[in-house]
């Protein structure tokens, strides 16, 4: 019997890209720009004070030239990258899923209401963290406003699997009108409490809703590092049964996939890669809409190709544009949202405008 990969995608293996040529580019597009990150910044300081970083980390050099070059490069750009890499790759994959499941290439994550649950937790830890939730955000210090969006995206999660779900099964189209919903409802309530906040926190709430990675820190990459390993664990089993739901949810099931184990695997591991996103960058948008969108036009529908190449892409994506927000007003800062919807928008109206919504064949 010919199995379903042999069956749907080899016709375009003839004409794509080989999966392993595509890997390597990609890789290497992301190595490439990880080291312009660590080398380019307002402060001067280049890659070729690496070494004397290194060594002022181990305690080998105890001048002040080679302490600020490790403050600079160690303690500030590489966690920096390190979490722009994460978040990218997470909300690319997360989109790439999202598209797969819904088997709609304009599916992105926040579809389901994950990052608008993942807001109002933040929304209101910044708001109310001085009065009803300040015992709370004394108890958790800096890492209130992540563990709070985290919970947030979480609970959104379950709260609409369990609306979702009837007599065993999740219903896909329950699921994305309930998380259009949900999501409006929670906008709703974070502008309800950005409307009732101070100046102080409309600001916070401005630049958080905006995106920013301005406040990386090796603490925040060890945050992310379990959910980083949950996702490298889990999104490899998940790439064949997306492959089937690309012919319809029956003829998936008549193929042998357990479709109801897939759809929620699949939401759950959505969540928790936006969440995660999301608790240690704010709001990013785009990024799981383009970014998989591309990489379906660049080698085909097979998703053990484009759910891993749109990780890497991501990844490439969010660093590069984390490297324009530094550098375009500096001193100053821009938002990395802001950024990242002045590049996705044209690039995703070209796409449009040019092979449509496809994307599929």
């Amino acid at each position: 019997m010919t199995t379903l990969d042999e069956t749907r995608f080899a016709a375009q293996s003839a004409v794509r890209p080989k999966r392993g040529n595509v890997f390597i580019a990609l890789s290497l597009l992301l190595a490439v720009i990880a080291v312009f990150s660590l080398a380019i910044g307002p402060t001067g300081i280049s890659l070729q004070a690496l070494p004397r970083a290194i060594a002022a980390a181990l305690g080998y050099a105890p001048e002040g030239t080679a302490e600020r070059d490790r403050l600079v490069l160690i303690d500030l750009r590489m966690p920096r990258t390190l979490l722009a890499a994460f978040v990218g790759a997470a909300l690319a994959t997360a989109g790439a899923m999202m598209q797969g499941l819904f088997r709609n290439p304009l599916a992105d994550p926040g579809l389901i209401g994950v990052s608008a649950g993942a807001a109002l937790a933040a929304v209101a830890t910044i708001v109310l963290g001085n009065t009803v939730g300040a015992p709370i955000v004394s108890l958790l210090g800096i890492y209130a406003l992540p563990v709070a969006a985290f919970f947030g995206g979480l609970i959104t999660t379950i709260g609409l699997v369990a609306i979702a779900a009837r007599r065993g099964q999740l219903a896909i189209g329950t699921l994305l009108l309930a998380g259009i919903a949900v999501g409006a409802f929670a906008s709703s309530i974070s502008g309800f409490l950005a409307y009732a906040s101070d100046d102080r926190e409309l600001r916070d709430l401005t630049l958080w809703s905006m995106g920013s990675l301005s406040g990386a820190s090796w603490q925040k990459v060890l945050a992310v590092l379990p959910f980083a390993i949950a996702l490298t664990f889990l999104v490899p089993r998940l790439t064949r049964a997306l492959n089937g739901f690309l012919l319809g949810e029956a003829e998936a099931l008549h193929l042998g996939i357990d479709t109801e184990r897939t759809k929620r695997l699949t939401v759950v591991t959505t969540a928790t890669a936006v969440g995660a996103a999301v608790a240690v960058a704010g709001v990013i948008g785009f990024v799981g809409l383009v970014v998989p969108h591309v990489m379906r036009l660049i080698s085909g529908p097979d998703n053990r190709v484009v759910i891993p190449g749109s990780a890497l892409l991501g990844a490439a994506l969010v660093i590069f544009a984390d490297i324009v927000a530094r550098m375009a007003v500096r001193p100053a800062e821009l938002p990395i949202g802001i950024v990242l919807a002045l590049v996705g928008a044209p690039v995703f109206l070209h796409l449009v405008l040019k092979r449509g919504v496809g994307g599929w064949e």
